[in-house]
């Protein structure tokens, strides 16, 4: 098995690369920078929500500068790929057999507030999943951020 020398990369997988992606790649980017290598990805993304956006900034993490893409674009082989809505986890595009996947599914933020009559409504759904997927990034299991040479040397 050939040892692999890099930190892991992680995808984090939606439907749009919209919202629950992005917000999960800027706390793994904030939280775990120089643990992990950190990407969102859509399976069929259409840009980035700006009520994400805001919700991000008030935390301090700024995502403005993401874009929405799918994971072919980003040119990369992960070592994990966690989907974080059902859809994703569905109509998750087959990986190479050493890629972890695992789900961790996120309530909808746009759903969650399809009824709000202005952003200021809008709001406290995104924060409550911005503070939800805070947490998961924050007890990302070992395994997650243990890199991938590590795992091949206990194969051996």
């Amino acid at each position: 098995m050939a040892v692999v020398d890099h930190k892991p990369r992680v995808l984090f997988l939606c439907t749009g690369n919209s919202c629950r992606s992005q917000m999960a790649e800027g706390w793994a980017k904030r939280l775990l920078a120089g643990r992990i290598e950190a990407y969102s990805a859509g399976t069929a993304p259409h840009g980035l929500n700006p009520l994400a956006v805001r919700a991000m900034g008030e935390a301090g993490v700024d995502i403005s500068g993401h874009t929405s893409k799918r994971p072919e674009d980003l040119g990369v082989e992960f070592d994990f790929v966690v989907t974080v809505c059902d859809a994703a986890r569905e109509a998750c595009p087959v990986f190479p057999a050493r890629t972890r996947v695992v789900h961790a599914g996120f309530d909808d933020p746009p759903r969650l507030a399809k009824h709000a009559r202005t952003e200021e409504e809008a709001l406290p759904h995104y924060r409550r999943v911005r503070d939800e997927i805070r947490a998961f990034v924050e007890g990302l299991p070992e395994t997650v951020l243990t890199p991938p040479e590590a795992h091949a040397r206990r194969k051996t």
